[in-house]
């Protein structure tokens, strides 16, 4: 149980790419017969953490996006409303 929290730890303190990276490697010892049948479980056990720690990053940045595109489609008052006049 301890492990566990501390991979929880280990994988919430990870950007996005440096848990792909991670998935990658852990993929690569299972498919490659690296790790025995009960490690295996394990890894894919911590896989499965680092997925939803994944979508969790990426329902952010959606989020964001949304929240971007959302003040985007409001008329900015200070060009008098008009946001075809932006300078970018």
């Amino acid at each position: 149980m301890a492990q566990k929290q501390n991979d929880k730890k280990e994988i919430d303190g990870l950007s996005f790419e440096q848990t792909i990276e991670s998935l990658t490697q852990i993929v690569d010892r299972i498919e490659t017969g690296q790790v025995s049948l009960a490690e295996s479980l394990e890894q894919y056990e911590k896989g499965m953490a680092m997925i939803k720690h994944c979508r969790g990053i990426l329902l952010d940045a959606e989020k964001r996006i949304e929240q971007i595109a959302e003040n985007e489609d409001t008329p900015d008052e200070d060009n008098g409303g008009d946001s075809d006049n932006l300078p970018f």
